[in-house]
């Protein structure tokens, strides 16, 4: 299975830090965000990596190479300096992803998720993963029962900007910027989610304060 992890975004609640440095390269205990990913990524297995890019994403090229150091094979997935949102930017990047189902991660979230733990063929057109709703979201956005993701019920559960998709989730899609949640509730709506609940580290690094709580949770584990 190929994997692709989403790095175009601004980062503007990253300010000034995203100002001459893309989010993906920020530095938590001594590494970029993104090569946490990579590592994790080739530690589960996936070797074929793609990243998209927008804001600074020469930095990020420059930066990790084709992956050869990583023991990966990463391809590249620019954006300009528009970044397409996460449905246009998978979008803009299934021809490197190929026919079958696919991981996607966020570039600026924190997780031990298991990767290897991830269903390899899907039974629908999406598998989520959800985790437990965090401060800045009390709410959460979808709900889980029996293992199918909806909008439906009272105890709902935060997406954790990490999924695996099959390239007929975008069949009616065309080329710009869209975000992925309205393609993911029509296929709610036809019972096409599966989802699990993981309870493990998770942290979307959104702001220079989670940031901060990223290093010192990381430091401690060292």
């Amino acid at each position: 299975m190929r994997a692709m992890i989403l790095a175009a975004g601004r980062g503007e609640r990253m300010r000034p830090l995203t100002d001459t440095v893309p989010k993906p390269l920020l530095k938590v205990a001594g590494q970029s965000l993104i090569e946490y990913h990579i590592q994790h990524l080739v530690a589960a297995g996936f070797t074929d990596i793609v990243i998209n890019h927008a804001h600074l994403g020469e930095q990020i090229e420059r930066t990790l190479g084709n992956g050869q150091r990583y023991g990966a094979q990463i391809q590249y997935s620019p954006e300009g300096t528009q970044a397409l949102e996460t449905g246009g930017g998978i979008f803009n990047a299934l021809p490197l992803l190929g026919n079958a189902p696919f991981l996607v991660v966020n570039g600026d979230i924190w997780c031990d998720y298991p990767f290897e733990q991830l269903p390899s063929t899907l039974a629908g057109l999406a598998h989520l993963i959800l985790v437990n709703n965090p401060v800045h979201n009390p709410q959460g956005d979808f709900c889980l029962k029996q293992q199918h993701v909806s909008q439906d019920g009272d105890s709902r559960l935060t997406f954790s900007g990490i999924g695996v998709y099959h390239p007929t989730l975008f069949n009616h899609c065309t080329k710009g910027r869209f975000s992925l949640v309205p393609l993911l509730i029509k296929a709610m709506q036809a019972r096409k989610v599966s989802g699990e609940h993981y309870k493990g580290l998770w942290i979307d690094v959104g702001t220079p304060e989670r940031l901060q709580q990223l290093e010192q949770l990381i430091l401690s584990y060292l």
